[in-house]
């Protein structure tokens, strides 16, 4: 049994489909095909079912799949082991991030690990909570940066950064004119959210339960820039982290932003990986990487 028909399965597992896994392994449709034949064969069983119109795994087949994951994964820990056994902050890390952390953090701190930790690679993966954990736990990603806490202890976790959240509203809203807010001034406001599956969903209605305010009924947006769209059409108002608010408006602009008072609203941000992992001296440095770098930006804005 080779490495690469493990490969083969998993890709054919995932793409259901025998030319798109054979591009995606960089290898002929006949070659996928045949090597898949042989690890049939190997086990003695059905992995996937052939027909004309579709490619259909068996119930084994899903099962061999997933256990082909976590020992390719495995393999690429072992290989890491020995890169960066000479050096911690070299060699290649699979990162996951939330959609609402992502675009927004990365360009904070790409440049700073960049500069601080030359010889390592990082992969950035980017999910929504339920997929990361999922791929944390079978060993797919190494590092997940996400809002914490997550309905799980079977991680360990380290602090990054409190974020707090903004009132993102339109220039016909009456609060405009003012230079901050408390909870009680959006009570009974109609608030535009995030859809089902964003962790951020969930803890916007928390606070809009707290200030008595409600959901925008008949809508939810796939991601934060479409909730600033809608926002910038007069359509309503909504909460957005810190991180996604621009550092410079103007005046003239169709959408204004207005801090909370203390206690503002907030979430905490932090990192995720496997308890024991031995890359854990690497992932305490990059926090402190990531946390210097954080806290500079979210100091400008004070």
């Amino acid at each position: 049994m080779k490495l690469k028909d493990l490969e083969y399965l998993v890709a054919i597992d995932e793409e259901r489909h025998f030319n798109k896994a054979a591009e995606r392994c960089f290898v002929s449709q006949p070659t996928l095909s045949g090597q898949l034949k042989k690890l049939e064969d190997e086990l003695d069983i059905l992995l996937v079912e052939r027909t004309n119109r579709q490619v259909k795994m068996t119930e084994v087949g899903v099962a061999v799949a997933n256990q082909a994951r976590r020992v390719l994964a495995e393999t690429r820990v072992l290989k890491e082991i020995a890169n960066s056994h000479q050096d911690l902050m070299a060699g290649e890390l699979h990162v996951g991030l939330i959609p609402t952390i992502a675009p927004y953090l990365l360009p904070l701190i790409m440049p700073a690990i960049k500069k601080h930790c030359p010889n390592l690679k990082l992969w950035l993966h980017e999910h929504q909570t339920k997929i990361l954990l999922e791929k944390l736990r079978n060993a797919e990603l190494d590092l997940l940066i996400l809002a914490l806490p997550v309905q799980t202890n079977e991680f360990a976790e380290l602090d990054l950064f409190l974020e707090p959240f903004w009132l993102a509203l339109p220039s016909n809203e009456d609060l405009i004119a003012k230079n901050k807010i408390d909870l009680p001034d959006i009570k009974k406001q109609e608030m535009l959210l995030l859809e089902e599956g964003h962790c951020l969903r969930g803890q916007a209605l928390d606070i809009c339960f707290s200030a008595g305010a409600t959901e925008y009924s008949g809508f939810q947006a796939t991601s934060l820039e479409t909730l600033r769209y809608m926002v910038a059409e007069g359509i309503g108002m909504t909460l957005m982290p810190e991180l996604a608010v621009p550092s410079h408006t103007r005046k003239d602009d169709p959408i204004h932003y207005i801090q909370f008072n203390h206690p503002q609203p907030s979430r905490r941000i932090g990192l995720l990986y496997r308890k024991g992992s031995y890359r854990e001296t690497t992932f305490i440095t990059l926090t402190e990487i990531m946390r210097d770098r954080v806290e500079k930006s979210l100091l400008k804005r004070k």
